[in-house]
């Protein structure tokens, strides 16, 4: 994993689980939201749900987010498959993720992240559950992708 984050050398990142109902639309949104129009960014998953999870919906709309628009889709489903670089959130996806990759120049990363779509308990701790995935994802791109540094402030 390269040590600075260079929008010249990844313009493309594409963000994988296995429904792209959850983990990937939120890591999605969370580049976005980090470097806008710099680098282009999807997300996918191994099986397409019907749509987007309201516990994911409800979490990213606390912190500003608005997800109301992702419609899931599968690896089948992608405009482009050109990506610099792909990080699967689930194993399921690192698998697939690993045959896009065959013969081509593409860089794969795994980041396990918890399914909170397996949390019990009251809406509440389920909610809790789906914050820390957030959470978690949020510090992940911060490291992997942090902005560049400007001279003077």
């Amino acid at each position: 994993m390269s040590a600075v984050f260079d929008p010249a050398e990844i313009g493309a990142v594409l963000f994988a689980c296995t429904m792209n109902q959850v983990r990937s639309p939120m890591a999605a949104a969370l580049l976005r939201q980090r470097w806008g129009g710099r680098v282009f960014v999807d997300s996918c998953g191994l099986r397409a749900a019907a749509e987007l999870d309201p516990f994911a919906e409800a979490v990213m709309d606390e912190i500003g987010l608005d997800l109301t628009t992702h419609r899931p889709k599968t690896f089948d489903d992608l405009e482009d498959g050109s990506f610099d670089l792909v990080i699967s959130l689930s194993p399921e996806a690192q698998h697939r993720a690993v045959e896009l990759s065959r013969g081509r120049a593409v860089e794969i990363e795994y980041w396990r992240t918890f399914d909170p779509t397996v949390a019990e308990g009251s809406r509440e701790q389920r909610l809790d559950a789906y914050r820390r995935v957030r959470d978690e994802l949020d510090r992940r791109i911060r490291e992997r992708f942090p902005r560049p540094s400007t001279f003077g402030g």
